[in-house]
This record gives structure tokens, sequence and C-alpha cells, in this order.
């Protein structure tokens, strides 16, 4: 009997060229994502903002996707993991602990975490061109972390790394939950990221700092809450999730390097942020890492054929 299809993919160490196209959207919109996230911190809350983000992404899409034949423990895992970990620290820390450009790269820590953690739960292992492809990346964060100046503070430093954790747990979660269609997965993932967001703006932000957020939110305000829920979360979210359930972590997750560059790009530009020599340097480390993990596998094939 042939071999499915699935059974394939999960085996091969190379991304087909169109599930990289799908990557490199999904990390573009991750990485323009920081600016949008500046824009809706000048006037909401750092937790209310995330919890608006996944009240829109839950309602009214639960109504219009049945649930995903998975346990409630894994929805609520992810959700919490995702809405509350990774983006609600997150907001936090851009709410002036931490600048965009920097966030963007700092939170790319997911890809180390999520290797180690696919590799201590699944027995996934990393071959040596991609031990070398995440050094070089490794080494890009690490010329930038040596270089945070007043913007950036240990307790953003501290909470954007929580944050990359938190990712990858629901990473993690939504590899084990073995789902093919996403988007109904992130929806009513979610459904469990909202409470716990709301509850905790309610009790550390106060009444009286939600309401003048969401009065004084202007357009530009609400479209960036919108392109969290549709762009972010819905899109990038459910495209991420579907790769992951289709190729090994070490495979997918170094497409998230690039994040750093999009991040940084569009924060010069729309920000005004600083490009020193240093980020350049940095930048160029991280894209050699996607390089070596992307490319020598295809060039070594080619070889051998």
């Amino acid at each position: 009997m042939a071999e499915p299809l699935e059974g394939r993919i999960m085996d091969t160490p190379l991304l087909p060229f169109r599930h990289f196209l799908l990557g490199l959207a999904v990390v573009a919109v991750w990485g323009t994502n920081f600016v949008v996230i500046h824009q809706g911190l000048a006037h909401l809350p750092p937790l209310l903002f995330a919890a608006l983000r996944f009240l829109f992404a839950a309602l009214p899409g639960i109504f219009l996707f049945p649930r995903p034949r998975v346990p409630w423990s894994h929805l609520a895992a992810y959700g919490v993991l995702i809405g509350t970990g990774q983006f609600g620290l997150l907001f936090i820390a851009m709410n002036g602990h931490i600048s965009p450009g920097i966030a963007s790269l700092v939170i790319q820590m997911q890809v180390f975490f999520t290797i180690g953690l696919a590799m201590r739960l699944s027995g996934e292992t990393v071959r040596p061109y991609q031990g070398v492809a995440l050094a070089l990346g490794l080494a890009g964060l690490v010329v930038i972390l040596t270089h945070t100046d007043g913007s950036t503070t240990p307790l953003g430093l501290g909470l954007v790394l929580v944050a990359a954790l938190s990712w990858a747990g629901g990473n993690i979660v939504a590899r084990a939950s073995r789902v093919t269609d996403m988007l109904p997965y992130v929806i009513w993932g979610s459904l469990f990221s909202a409470p716990p967001l709301f509850a905790l703006s309610f009790a550390l932000e106060g009444w009286d700092a939600i309401r003048a957020g969401i009065v004084g939110a202007d357009v530009p305000t609400w479209a960036a809450v919108l392109w969290q829920t549709v762009g972010n979360t819905m899109f990038g979210y459910a495209a991420w999730g579907w790769l992951l359930s289709r190729h090994p972590a070490a495979v997918v997750t170094p497409l998230a390097l690039l994040v750093p560059l999009f991040g940084m790009g569009a924060s010069t530009v729309l920000l005004g942020e600083s490009l020193p020599f240093w980020k350049i340097a940095a930048a160029l480390l991280v894209m050699s890492g996607l390089v070596v993990g992307l490319l020598y596998p295809r060039w070594r094939k080619a070889r051998t054929a």
C-alpha cells in the first residue's frame, strides 16, 4: 500500500516551495505587526488590547466554524498559551519597556524553545546543517541583545522571553492536536484567550483605564485591533499551525528568524527607529542562518541527483 501523502510530507527534510511562500507571508505579517501593535498601544491598555484581539477572533467565528475534533484541553491550552502567555506579556512589554524592533527580535527565541520542546517531547532530532543555521541565527540575536539601549529594559526582555516560551508551547500543542484545518482551531482556541485577558485587564489596569482607552480609541486604533484579529491571528497562526502539522518543527520554525528583518525594517521606515551597522550585521547573520537551513538540503539533494 502506498504511503499516505501526509506521512511522506512529515518524513521529508525539505520545505516545498509553496509552503515556503506561505511561511514567508506569515512572517511578513508577524514582522510588520509590531508597528501595528505600537499604534494600538497608543490608546488602549495592553491587556485590554490583547483581549479585544482574541474576542473578535472568537466571535462570531465560533458560530461559523464547527469545533475541531480535538480535546477541549488542547483548545484551552493553546488559547491560554498564545493569548495570555504570548500576547498578553508581549503587549505589556511593548508598552514602554521594549522597542518594536527589538521586540520583534527577542520573541524569536521561540524558534529555539520550539525545537527544544519538540526534541524533548517527540524525539525529533536536529541535523548538523540545522544546528549551523540555528547557531547563525542565535549569533544575530546575541549581537542585538548586546547593543540594547535605553528603550529596552531588563523587565521588557524578561517578559518577551517568557512570551516566546509561551509561543513555543502553543506550537507544540497545535502539533499534538494533529488537525489539518487550523483556522477553526485558532478561532476556538481564542475563546479561551479572551476571558483571562479581560479578567487580568480589570484586575491590573482597572475600569477607568479601560473606559478611557475605549473612548479615546480612534479609527487607526480600531484598525490595529482588526488587523490583529484577521491578519495576525486568523491568518498567521492558522497558516503557521498548518505548516507545523505537516513538517518537523526544525524545518518550519527557522522561517520565523525573518520576523526581525520585517520588524526592524517596518520600525525604521514607519516609526523612525535607528538602523545602525550592528543591526545590519545581526540581520545578515539571521539571513545566513535561514539560507543554510532552507537551501542547503536542496543543494545537497540536487548534487546527489
